[in-house]
């Protein structure tokens, strides 16, 4: 029966796709309108936040959160997560309460119709240009001094080699923490490699956990001397977390 999967898991893909473009055709003049200042971002951010949940519930996909910390409305954050799928931008969207803007791959916005609301809302990085990572830098530091918080995947991608359970981190969304003083938020993604991985034939309805981990503070932390001990120490805070829950 291993034949069927090669024929439903390609419908199951391309449903994926549709239900990406309903809402944001759907929304269409109204998203343009919320993306035309940074001022209405926080408009912008509550549909994205419905649109994340039409997606999640149109896979079959049932998001159980469970948060061990609350973050304080108005209070920027710094967000950080494993990264093992496309489900992960949804998750976080419902994950997270306060508004936050997402650094992330340039080539997600050549996707039709999304990649359109995806340059006018993320701060996108070309991992093989250091001239593209300064800037990044820049726009991610105008953005938190506006008060809006930044999502930041610090694998760096997703590991090619799905055994891995969580990569090393990159120091990005650490040093940016570090110099506005801002908390850092750590999740763990339990199921989304398993429901919608990168891998084409793969993939199932089911339960889409996700942890909010205790907020870590910044305060007091100086750079360059307590960057490393402090990306190491939330990396740790993730990885545990998966093993525990891969041994449960």
């Amino acid at each position: 029966m291993e034949w069927i999967r090669y024929i439903v898991m390609p419908l199951y893909r391309v449903w994926f796709y549709v239900l990406l473009a309903i809402p944001i055709l759907v929304m269409f003049p109204f998203l343009v309108l919320a993306t035309i200042s940074e001022k209405t971002y926080g408009i912008f951010f509550k549909m994205a936040q419905a649109w994340a949940a039409f997606v999640i519930y149109g896979m079959f996909w049932w998001p159980q959160i469970y948060r061990d910390a609350h973050m304080q409305k108005g209070q920027s954050y710094m967000l950080v997560a494993n990264h093992t799928s496309m489900a992960d931008i949804m998750l976080m969207l419902l994950a997270a309460k306060n508004p936050f803007v997402f650094v992330g791959k340039a080539e997600l916005s050549k996707i039709p119709i999304f990649g359109f609301f995806y340059k006018r809302t993320c701060i996108l990085v070309d991992r093989g240009d250091p001239q593209s990572r300064k800037a990044v830098f820049e726009s991610a530091s105008r953005r938190l001094d506006d008060g809006v918080g930044i999502c930041i995947f610090p694998e760096g991608g997703v590991p090619s080699d799905r055994s891995i359970l969580l990569d090393h981190f990159k120091d990005g969304a650490f040093r940016l923490a570090i110099e506005h003083q801002i908390p850092v938020v750590p999740m763990s993604f339990y199921d989304n490699k398993k429901r919608f991985p990168f891998s084409f034939f793969n993939g199932s309805p089911g339960r889409m956990r996700a942890r909010t981990h205790e907020i870590q503070q910044t305060a007091g932390l100086q750079l360059p001397r307590d960057k490393v001990r402090f990306r190491e120490s939330v990396r740790n805070i993730i990885y545990e977390d998966l093993v525990r829950q891969q041994n449960s």
